[in-house]
């Protein structure tokens, strides 16, 4: 999707969203692919004892592994919209299962700290970076009017493969040890290519029937002429180049599409995800301590987060139900905005909680909004900005938010070596969650809303095309045009060859309808000839 066409460079007419078929086998491929990019860097921590072992280094050396993996996984978004608005979504991501295999695979075999961040960080992270965004982009290509039910199926694959792959790894340390582990995992991450053998293009089938139904079309036209067949499947080659020889120059495509910050609902969101990241993933990184602090068990702490993990399973696709609703898809936005609004009080309101009953409920209300936010958060990125600049609406948001990761849970760890007190770091990420909601809330009320009272909005196609422009497929669209009237006036070609061959077919088709002979028949809409009444146009399948 995305990509010129070989032949022509020429990107195909925009083709409409099944809503299923094969989307199901996309959705499930998207759903294992935002499984090990949001889980994996998690459960590799199971190793980190092992590792500190071995290299004889201390937790926050091992830390980094999976800080970087998430580093890259956010700030190489640009890098992935450039590849797959100049390359496609499938080969990108059959690359990227191979460098996130191989990373795992190498860093088996490594001998210090550093070849760790090499291998199973940077080139394991670049591998699920390659992965995880176009996955997406091909979701939303694959689904429209069910998109997000399909967002939430996606992201429910975070919480249950981090629930599958924290114990595998644990049972994999214990018979393997962290090299045997490391080679199998990198085994596993070869089901990545797997998924991205199976995101095929929607436009490749589309092009092919659209010269398969021409070329049977004119071949059906020329046969008519008798003795002079062969002079028309000769003319049918003259007309392919006299079309190719006509086709206008295209303008080279954007590999990153600057314009969509000229749109004011992807800058709102922008700000209000930049907020939010800041304090969302605080909470979960500091509960287990914080119920260790105040009397909590270990086992008792660490099922904490399994408690998340389990009602985040079903909120995620129960929450992308509800926004599929006929009436609440038009305001998804304040859904989200709700969402997060839900996330932020639930930390405000449990930072006094000082007893384990209490933290379990926290944990109850915590996976929910936690999920909604999840299963929302992209579909209403799509929303805003359409399918065909989501690619690069998608990797600029995920550079922005890779500062936003970086800046909040480490300042919150150090605020809390510095004051010793967990609940004031609840209630200031709660806080941060709670201003991104009002903020993206108040922002759309005040500057989308109103002004689209004002001024009627634009129409817009519905298109697969994740990386190209709508003025490139609106073209496409034209050029369509002009060469299916091409094909049903073959008169006006400047072949002098073609022109004979059409007055030749047209006395043939004369003398046919005089003895009483039906219109020749097609694979297209034909227009109605001398001789043939508007009753006997012939229909098809329209391109």
């Amino acid at each position: 999707m995305g990509r010129a066409d070989p032949e022509e460079g020429q990107l195909p007419a925009p083709v409409k969203p099944p809503d299923g078929g094969w989307g199901w086998i996309v959705l499930l491929g998207c759903f294992v692919i935002t499984g090990f990019s949001y889980a994996f860097p998690k459960a590799v921590s199971v190793y980190f004892k092992e590792l500190m072992k071995d290299f004889h280094v201390g937790y926050s050396d091992t830390a980094w592994i999976s800080s970087i993996m998430l580093a890259m996984l956010y700030g190489t978004g640009p890098v992935c919209s450039i590849m797959v608005n100049q390359f496609g979504c499938r080969p990108v991501m059959l690359i990227g299962g191979l460098l996130a295999s191989s990373g795992m695979i190498l860093a088996s075999f490594t001998t210090n700290i550093i070849e760790l961040y090499l291998t199973a960080g940077v080139l394991t992270g670049l591998g699920m970076a390659l992965n995880f965004q176009p996955s997406l982009i091909m979701l939303g290509t694959y689904f429209d009017k069910r998109r997000p039910l399909a967002n939430g199926l996606a992201a429910a694959g975070s919480p249950v493969f981090l629930s599958s792959l924290s114990p595998l790894g644990q049972v994999l340390l214990e018979k393997f040890g962290w090299r045997g582990g490391f080679l199998i995992m990198g085994g596993l991450l070869l089901n990545c290519c797997t998924c991205g053998a199976v995101m095929r293009p929607l436009d490749m089938g589309m092009k092919r029937k659209m010269e398969k139904v021409q070329d049977k079309y004119e071949a059906k036209e020329m046969l008519p002429i008798g003795g002079k067949s062969e002079e028309g499947i000769s003319t049918i080659d003259g007309t392919k180049k006299a079309k190719k020889a006509k086709k206008k120059p295209r303008k080279g495509k954007k590999l990153l599409d600057f314009s969509i910050f000229s749109n004011r609902g992807f800058i709102i969101y922008t700000i209000s995800k930049f907020i939010l990241v800041l304090g969302l993933f605080v909470p979960p990184i500091l509960l287990v301590n914080y119920a260790k602090d105040t009397g909590v068990p270990d086992t008792e702490a660490a099922f904490l987060l399994s408690i998340i993990g389990f009602i985040d399973i079903f909120a995620r696709p129960a929450c992308g139900m509800v926004a599929g609703l006929k009436w609440v898809r038009p305001h998804v936005a304040y859904l989200f905005s709700f969402a997060m609004l839900f996330n932020g009080l639930t930390d405000i309101c449990s930072a006094r909680a000082s007893n384990y009953t209490g933290l379990v409920i926290f944990c109850v209300f915590f996976g929910i909004s936690y999920g909604m936010v999840g299963a929302l958060q992209f579909e209403v990125l799509m929303a805003i900005v359409g399918s065909q600049k989501f690619s690069s609406a998608i990797g600029l948001v995920l550079l922005i938010e890779a500062f936003a990761v970086l800046i909040g849970p480490p300042s919150a760890g150090r605020l809390v070596d510095a004051l010793k007190n967990y609940e004031v770091i609840f209630y200031l990420a709660g806080s941060e969650v709670v201003l991104s909601a009002l903020f993206l809330a108040m922002a759309t009320y005040c500057c989308l809303n109103r002004r689209k009272e004002k001024e009627p909005p634009p129409e817009e196609n519905p298109s697969a095309g994740g990386g190209s422009d709508t003025e490139e497929a609106e073209s496409d669209v034209q050029e369509a045009e002009e060469h299916s009237s091409d094909n049903h006036q073959p008169a006006h070609s400047t072949d002098n060859a073609v022109v004979a061959a059409s007055e030749e077919a047209n006395h043939v088709a004369e003398e046919q309808s005089g003895e009483g002979g039906g219109c020749p028949e097609g694979d297209g809409e034909v227009l109605a000839r001398d001789g043939c009444n508007a009753d006997q146009t012939v229909q098809r399948d329209s391109f």
